[in-house]
């Protein structure tokens, strides 16, 4: 009963934070002026806070997707103080000794949710980039972003061990560069969407390694 209460919450957060992104990704984006204005009606502190506030829901979305799979699987998660060559932060861990296959999916689960976050707003809205919309901008920045950090990360194999990238290397077999490749790639092609939304070889080839990364799914034995 206990774990079907988790479950059943955890499902809960990510369909409210999915909510929430889809809700701002689906608003009338406003009118593109035919030549950029000289000033701006938005307060530059707003513009800012709604950014941050943008990066604030994909870390929670990001996190959502662990604590979701870690409930259905009843993996125990709890917050661990961790640190990065001295820099204390925390992070979301879960109980050791997981079949390689369940270890991969909550391992994954945080990118997987950047990566249709990413997917809703810039399909939604391919010409994000000439809006006033910072929230939405903040989200797609953090979702960009944080692949890069991680994939960072393991291409030099540091941080903390219970760093993503690996957990899933560990659960696939390879080398964490390998998985880092694969985290970096789709960011990439998400920052050419923002930049060149006309640019389709990037869109299908970011969607082509999304759903890929998915699939390996079935290579954690």
């Amino acid at each position: 009963m206990a774990k079907h209460v988790r479950v059943r919450r955890a499902v809960l957060i990510v369909l409210l934070v999915f909510g929430l992104v889809s809700a701002a990704a689906a608003q009338t984006p406003p009118a593109t002026p035919a030549s950029p204005p000289t000033t701006s009606s938005e307060h530059p502190v707003s513009s800012l806070g709604s950014f941050l506030a943008g990066g604030a829901i994909g870390l929670g979305a990001h996190e959502s997707g662990h604590l979701l799979f870690d409930a259905i699987f009843g993996a125990h998660p709890r917050v661990k103080k961790v640190s990065f060559h001295g820099l204390p932060f925390f992070a979301i861990t879960h109980d050791s000794g997981l079949p390689p296959r369940q270890e991969f999916v909550i391992d994954s689960a945080g990118f997987w949710v950047q990566q249709l976050g990413n997917e809703i707003i810039l399909t939604r809205r391919p010409d994000l980039r000439h809006e006033q919309s910072p929230l939405l901008k903040g989200l797609v920045a953090f979702n960009v972003l944080a692949s890069v950090a991680y994939s960072g990360a393991a291409f030099a194999q540091t941080g903390p061990v219970e760093r993503d990238t690996r957990g899933m290397a560990d659960s696939l077999g390879w080398k964490e560069p390998a998985i880092g490749a694969l985290i970096l790639v789709p960011a990439v092609f998400d920052a050419i969407r923002y930049f060149y939304p006309d640019a389709k070889w990037a869109t299908w080839g970011s969607r082509g390694v999304k759903v890929g990364m998915v699939l390996l799914v079935v290579r954690a034995k």
